[in-house]
């Protein structure tokens, strides 16, 4: 199967409607390097926000188990060839091997 590629580009035509689409909107300008040399981190506007981490909390209710295993590189550069969802197919393929 082959892979899907992660972005399509856009024709010179196309390319050229959405540039000039982002010179006519005055409300999102694109940004310039003065504006890029004057930007400051977040953290020293609003420290509060900039400082708090967020973490995904527990699953309610875990429909897998993780493990670590160890397996030959050319075994997972072959899982991984078919895009993915490698791991769902090696547990698919896993269950099938032990008659599940």
């Amino acid at each position: 199967m082959p892979r899907k590629p992660e972005f399509i580009m856009p024709t010179d035509e196309e390319d050229a409607r959405i540039n000039e689409g982002i010179t006519l909107d005055a409300d999102n300008p694109e940004l310039t390097e003065r504006d890029f040399l004057r930007a400051v981190p977040a953290s020293a506007i609003v420290p509060d926000l900039a400082s708090q981490r967020r973490v995904r909390g527990p699953q309610k209710a875990p429909t897998k188990k993780l493990v670590s295993i160890r397996l030959d590189p050319d075994l997972v550069d072959r899982l991984k060839q078919d895009g993915p969802g490698w791991q769902g197919r090696l547990n698919d393929l896993l269950r099938e091997a032990v008659g599940l």
